[in-house]
């Protein structure tokens, strides 16, 4: 019935909340261009954290805010523009880090849950489902500009603040890191996250191990 589906819907949006708003922080970052905002997963319960290379562009210095509410300022351990990812680390521990899934397995129609802090609303939770798959954005760095592949496109809700928040599955792992919103007005439905999995984790281990990632470039 009807109902039943609704509470279906329910209960699992309710319990991959439940599991991922402690893990999914708020951030507050200073840039020469001014204050900005964003969000950032939880990689380890010693710091370290993911987010998006752009929230932290150009970013001074920053600070992390939790749900227990705790907070502490971050340094930006490496950043990588042209997959738009950033690894951070806080000075606390004891955080309850999120499980990372793998994007590859998705399938268009699947339910999706985004947590993050639009507008400067921390933990804010919308669900969707994902809409596309295999979409590309343009990534720019330096003076290199590259494609993000395999993007995944979702009609839950995504505004200004969710970049480098949660997207997860029903069972509650992360398969991408929110990044961008069409529009505003010509694309309300369409968010976009950058897709967690094994080209995802080789990035974020290098950024933990180089604070960079090295790529190989043909040139004459």
């Amino acid at each position: 019935s009807d109902a039943a589906a609704l509470d279906a819907y329910s209960h699992v949006v309710v319990s991959v909340a439940d599991l991922l708003i402690p893990s999914v922080a708020s951030l507050t970052v200073m840039q020469n261009r001014g204050a900005g905002a964003g969000s950032a997963v939880v990689l380890t319960p010693d710091g370290y954290l993911l987010t998006s290379a752009h929230v932290v562009s150009g970013a001074s210095s920053g600070t992390a805010i939790f749900a227990d509410g705790r907070q502490s300022r971050f340094q930006v351990v490496g950043a990588d523009a042209l997959s738009d990812l950033a690894v951070l680390r806080v000075t606390l521990g004891d955080l309850q880090a999120a499980t990372l899934g793998d994007a590859d397995d998705l399938r268009v129609g699947q339910l999706v849950v985004a947590v993050g802090n639009p507008l400067g609303f921390a933990g804010s939770v919308t669900a969707g489902v994902i809409s596309a798959l295999g979409r590309s954005l343009p990534a720019r760095g330096n003076r290199n500009v590259r494609l993000v592949e395999n993007v995944v496109q979702t009609d839950a809700a995504l505004h200004p603040g969710n970049s480098g928040g949660a997207l997860a599955d029903s069972a509650g792992r992360v398969v991408g890191i929110s990044t961008a919103v069409v529009g505003p007005g010509i694309g309300q439905g369409l968010g976009m996250a950058v897709p967690v999995n094994d080209a995802t984790r080789r990035i974020i281990a290098a950024l933990i191990r180089e604070g960079r990632v090295r790529r190989a470039l043909l040139g004459i």
